[in-house]
């Protein structure tokens, strides 16, 4: 799930959330015949392939950091499977430009003196590698200055103090012990108030938050820019952050930062992806940057506690990083199950997740925890032998860390596009029937998120209701932001995401080196990837397109 860096949760999500008006029309409710889901069940519960395709995805290839070859190798690779399984239409479908690519070669980090310490740590994506002796790639051995500045007069006191130094510019993070658990799940009183939600009233409600929030973000944001300038211009070797979040050696580690500050107000989530200040892959802002490193909380706190005791810390540190220029564009893997129905064929149902991840771990529960999961769904499909009438369309998305931008260019490239407030629909806008997203973990599906959209209820009601039995029973009528259903859902279109059990993804595994294979809970992933199967095929064979919200 999209989460940028120096953006806070609720910020990011407020810029991302996406309100709309409907409007109560009846609707014909549709379900497949019993045989049929019997058929979806028994195939995802009994004999799942998604815990093997998973482990190849996460294992095999590993993180999937937009723009790298690990990443071009996860498209080609799905693309590849899904053929495998007697999908068609699979091929790769280019958007951009991006940027360039990024890879770590090899990456070491130690305290060196007075004593020898290993800390947990890992490069900030798009690092720029360190130089060591004659400014030739390599590592840096040098003494740590802790740059304790607040303010930017703050800084001044550092002035002449800061060449080839190794700076860490966070401060000390205090840890608390574990109140409750890591992993949780929802409770029948948290799902009672979901359902019971107030429908959005206001077409543009959360889509900025309160003007103070945007000021105090824009400031602290632009101070670390400043802050970066400051170390850069003074010829600093590295720069050295403590993870925001995580302890016990659980680390969150996303992109470099650049000394770029962003502008007094920001007006949309569009001006804020697009800013050079969120652009680390954009080589003309290469100059703009440092060798950076996140350390592990308690690693970093203790060389700040050292410093601050009166001890003088050398650290080495080598971050051997490789660019990649040859490509800028990137990639999203779509495939399809060709429908049936003389006319209704040329409809399309689409799933999808996004493909990409962050670099420090396998990108398991954030996103290919989703990405096997829709995966799968087709190959249920496929193995039911069920026919469906209109085309079933697997889209697997890049750049959704970066600002939902494979998705965004898909959308706007088939779909439709807003411009200056009105809705300007592109060739096949007519042609999609409905957009269903997984990108919340490895948790089990507990019901849908209605986006605004009150006449899809009935429908959805009737699907979820032969799994009750495994806990999928929740329709709530609010929007959620932060996936890749918000392109579609904002030009109109019927786009929802899966309402999923948090499991541990905010608390260890969202973006951190905790999100690998075994954080994966295989039984909640069958049963996510059934019901998504019975969702798509349904839609598949309605007579109807999904209804949509005015």
């Amino acid at each position: 799930m999209l989460r940028r860096q120096f953006v806070a949760g609720a910020l990011l999500l407020a810029f991302v959330l996406q309100g709309a008006a409907f409007a109560q029309t009846a609707t014909a409710v549709y379900s497949a015949p019993k045989e049929a889901i019997d058929k979806i069940r028994d195939e995802g519960m009994n004999r799942s392939k998604y815990m093997e395709t998973l482990s190849f995805l996460t294992d095999n290839i590993g993180g999937r950091l937009t723009g790298s070859p690990n990443m071009k190798r996860a498209n080609e690779w799905t693309r590849d499977k899904m053929k495998a399984w007697g999908m068609q239409n699979a091929h790769l479908e280019s958007w951009g430009p991006f940027g360039r690519g990024w890879a770590l070669r090899k990456f070491t980090a130690a305290v060196i003196d007075p004593q020898f310490i290993p800390v947990i740590a890992y490069p900030n994506a798009w690092s720029p590698a360190t130089k060591g002796l004659r400014g030739r790639k390599g590592a840096v051995s040098s003494d740590v200055v802790l740059v304790d500045a607040k303010t930017d007069a703050d800084l001044v006191k550092y002035k002449g103090t800061l060449a080839g130094k190794i700076v860490f510019v966070s401060g000390l993070r205090s840890l608390k012990p574990l109140e409750k658990a890591l992993s949780t799940r929802y409770g029948d009183e948290e799902l009672a108030k979901m359902a019971a939600a107030a429908p959005p009233t206001d077409p543009n409600a959360g889509t900025l938050p309160p003007p103070e929030v945007i000021k105090n973000f824009i400031e602290g944001f632009n101070q670390n820019a400043r802050k970066l300038r400051f170390l850069q211009d003074e010829g600093a070797a590295v720069m050295v952050f403590s993870s925001s979040e995580g302890d016990g050696g659980t680390m969150f580690v996303q992109g470099a930062s650049l000394s770029y500050e962003l502008p007094a107000q920001i007006n949309s989530i569009e001006e804020l992806v697009t800013s050079p200040a969120f652009q680390p892959q954009n080589k003309k802002y290469e100059a703009n940057m440092l060798p950076q490193v996140t350390v592990a909380t308690e690693d970093y706190n203790r060389i700040v506690r050292m410093i601050k005791n009166g001890a003088k810390p050398r650290m080495t540190i080598d971050v051997d990083a490789q660019y990649y220029d040859d490509d800028p564009m990137q990639y999203n893997t779509i495939a399809e199950i060709p429908g049936t129905d003389p006319v209704l064929k040329n409809e399309v149902v689409m799933l999808g997740a996004h493909l990409d991840s962050w670099h420090s771990s396998t990108g398991a529960t954030d996103n290919g925890a989703g990405s096997a999961a829709v995966m799968e769904a087709a190959r249920i499909i496929l193995a039911s032998g069920l026919k469906p009438k209109r085309t079933i369309r697997v889209a697997l998305w890049s750049g959704e860390e970066q600002g939902l931008l494979g998705s965004t260019a898909y959308v706007k490239q088939h779909f439709g596009e807003m411009k200056d407030g009105k809705l300007v629909k592109g060739p096949d806008y007519e042609k999609l029937s409905g957009y269903f997203n997984l990108d919340n973990g490895t948790g089990r599906i507990r019901g849908v998120y209605l986006q605004g959209n009150a006449n899809i209820k009935p429908l959805f009601q009737s699907w979820l209701a032969p799994f009750a039995d495994l806990d999928a029973k929740t329709l709530t009528i609010s929007n959620t932001g932060g996936t890749d259903h918000l392109p579609f859902a904002a030009i109109g279109l019927p786009g929802f995401q899966f309402i999923q059990d948090e499991i541990e993804y905010e608390s260890r595994t969202h973006h951190s080196n905790q999100d690998n294979f075994d954080r994966i809970q295989a039984d909640d992933m069958k049963q996510a990837s059934t019901i998504i199967a019975a969702f798509v095929y349904q839609t598949a064979m309605m007579d109807g397109k999904l209804p949509r919200k005015n």
